[in-house]
């Protein structure tokens, strides 16, 4: 994986701009996700487990899901100028393995003095919303 971060500067990011990409998450995604974060939770990696559950399958971990924002804003926008300040997040809806995301993020609010933007962050599954949040983010020199 040796995408180029986008650079963008403060001032070339308006208010309302909107940025995306798609990303399908693989069981590979979630034993890996498991073995960094030390979640072994067998709703995660047990298929027992999973299909005993009131999913009936293994469900992503919300963290790995909710991690691709940090893609969304260290690589699309505002990319490498990008200082991570903070993120709310809401999980509404499981993400099951091999399914596929639309990760977006809109930009709704810019504080000038600080280089600071506000971003609605979400994730989708097709049309249903699997994360929301908003995120605050700081454009560094």
């Amino acid at each position: 994986m040796k995408k180029k971060a986008a650079v963008y500067r403060y001032d070339e990011i308006d208010i309302g701009s909107v940025h995306s990409f798609t990303r399908t998450i693989t069981h590979d995604d979630v034993l890996k996700f498991a073995e960094l974060s030390g979640d072994l939770n067998p709703l995660h990696l047990s298929e027992v487990f999973g299909r005993s559950s009131q999913f009936g399958k293994n469900v992503v971990h919300g963290m790995l899901t909710a991690s691709l924002f940090s893609t969304l804003l260290g690589m699309y926008c505002p990319g490498e100028k990008c200082l991570y300040l903070g993120q709310t997040l809401q999980f509404k809806m499981p993400l099951f393995y091999e399914e596929t995301v639309k990760v977006k993020g809109t930009v709704v609010n810019k504080v000038d003095a600080l280089n600071i933007l506000t971003m609605k962050t979400e994730i989708f599954r097709d049309k249903d919303l699997i994360v929301s949040g908003e995120a605050q983010i700081q454009l560094i020199d």
